[in-house]
């Protein structure tokens, strides 16, 4: 592989990581969830972090698939495939690494709404060389077995720059969806539906400083938010699921801690929550060799390479508290 970090072998495994993506290293945006016979499925965003000729500038971020990883206890993984195109959705391919594609997909959002699972998908046209200019939409998909994935349509929200859907229903019987809405300066925009089959923008959920990957769950008698900063992720609190406020001050996070490359283990980024009894299971992501450069700009493979780790959260005194 081409682009080392000095003094590190950026094929050996990284301290404590829980998962890496066989084919490009690439592991992002992963969501976990357990089917009806206490199976784990891992879906997450397969960036090409070690695609040989990905395209210029950003391009290795874009064209990607949706990975699948399948375990016994969650913390055990074994690759299962990608989610490829067919004619009316997406299935599970094991048979190799995705050939040509012509879209993005990103950051998937899986739940059960208690009839079958649904999926939340952000979707973008082609490989985009550059972040900015280029519509995003978060496309809903429905299976009954995880592993075929018919297509319902896009969701109207709040603009035509939308990533990163995170659904549940609230304590008022309402669903709703926050996704980042990079059109309001990258802030937590929520949408509101009795029936998750119309969506109503609702304004935003989450302000201040620009953040992505919002993640809602209840734990401990309250609901919890999660935001990526870049730097760590923002905890929001919440009795109902629709006013929020941070735990702690404007700058506080968790996973926030940067050591040397060598270590492996850097902040904590964009991820989902399975709660667990009275603890949860944060599955996130870090660049385990990474050295505190723009990834965007990385000519090094080694620093674009990412990794899938598992926090432990719970609850104490009222404050969400989180153990790598």
């Amino acid at each position: 592989m081409t682009g080392t970090t000095s003094g590190i072998d950026p094929d050996a495994a990284a301290p404590r990581e829980l998962y890496r993506d066989p084919v490009y290293d690439g592991a992002t945006d992963p969501t976990v969830v357990r089917d009806a016979e206490g199976g784990w499925w891992m879906f997450y965003t397969q960036r090409r972090a070690t695609h040989p000729d990905p395209g210029p500038d950003v391009a290795w971020v874009h064209g990607s698939r949706i990975g699948v990883a399948r375990g016994d206890d969650g913390l055990r993984w074994t690759y299962a495939g990608t989610l490829e195109p067919t004619g009316h959705g997406l299935a599970l391919d094991a048979s190799g690494p995705p050939g040509v594609v012509d879209a993005t997909h990103w950051a998937p959002e899986v739940i059960h709404d208690g009839t079958r699972w649904r999926m939340y998908l952000t979707v973008i046209d082609g490989i985009p060389t550059r972040w900015e200019g280029h519509p995003r939409r978060i496309v809903e998909y429905v299976s009954d077995d995880l592993s075929t994935w018919a297509r319902r349509g896009a969701l109207a929200l709040s603009s035509d720059r939308v990533i990163d859907a995170a659904v549940a229903r609230c304590p008022d019987g309402r669903w709703r969806l926050w996704c980042k809405d990079e059109a309001a300066d990258s802030v937590t925009a929520v949408a509101v539906s009795d029936d998750l089959g119309t969506w109503r923008a609702d304004g935003v959920a989450i302000g201040g400083r620009p953040h992505e990957g919002p993640f809602a769950f209840e734990l401990g008698g309250s609901w919890w938010m999660l935001t990526d900063e870049w730097r760590g992720m923002a905890v929001h609190r919440s009795d109902d699921a629709v006013s929020w406020q941070r735990q702690g001050g404007a700058d506080a996070v968790i996973l926030g801690e940067s050591g040397p490359p060598r270590e492996g283990v850097q902040i904590g980024r964009r991820g989902s929550v399975v709660v667990c009894g009275d603890t949860a299971r944060l599955y996130c992501f870090t660049h385990p060799w990474w050295n505190g450069s723009d990834l965007a700009d990385s000519d090094e493979r080694a620093h674009r390479r990412s990794a899938v780790h598992v926090a432990r959260l719970r609850v104490e005194d009222g404050v969400l508290r989180c153990e790598r």
